[in-house]
C-alpha cells in the first residue's frame, strides 16, 4: 500500500470512541486489530526506508570519510515527515479498509 498518499493525522487527534469499536462492538477488540494493522505499517515502512538508504550506504572502515549526503538526509526527513503508523491504521480502521474476521472456535 502507498503510506505517502493517506490522509491520516499527522498532529495528535481525538477520535470519537463509538466510531472505533462499531465494526467489532468491542472497543479492545478494535484496538487490538488496529494496533496489529500498526505493526504492519510500520514493518513495511522500516523495510522501504532500510531500501532506499542502502543505496547510499558505503562500505569503509575509515571513520574519517564520514560525510554528509544530501540525499540520504532528504529521504531521511521525508520519512519523518510522514504520519505514524497508529495514524495510518486508525484512518484505514475508520474508513473500513482494514479485514478482519474471528477465526471459529472448535
Amino acid at each position: 500500500m502507498d503510506y505517502k498518499e493517506t490522509k491520516a493525522a499527522v498532529t495528535t487527534v481525538t477520535y470519537d470512541k463509538d466510531a472505533i469499536e462499531a465494526p467489532t462492538e468491542n472497543i479492545y477488540e478494535a484496538i487490538s486489530i488496529i494496533a496489529k494493522r500498526a505493526t504492519q505499517v510500520n514493518t513495511d515502512l522500516k523495510r522501504e526506508l532500510t531500501e532506499k538508504l542502502d543505496e547510499f550506504a558505503t562500505f569503509n572502515d575509515s571513520l574519517e570519510e564520514v560525510f554528509e549526503n544530501k540525499e540520504q538526509i532528504e529521504v531521511s526527513k521525508f520519512y519523518e515527515k510522514l504520519p505514524k503508523p497508529t495514524a495510518i491504521a486508525v484512518e484505514e480502521w475508520l474508513a473500513s479498509k482494514v479485514y478482519h474476521r474471528i477465526p471459529d472456535s472448535e
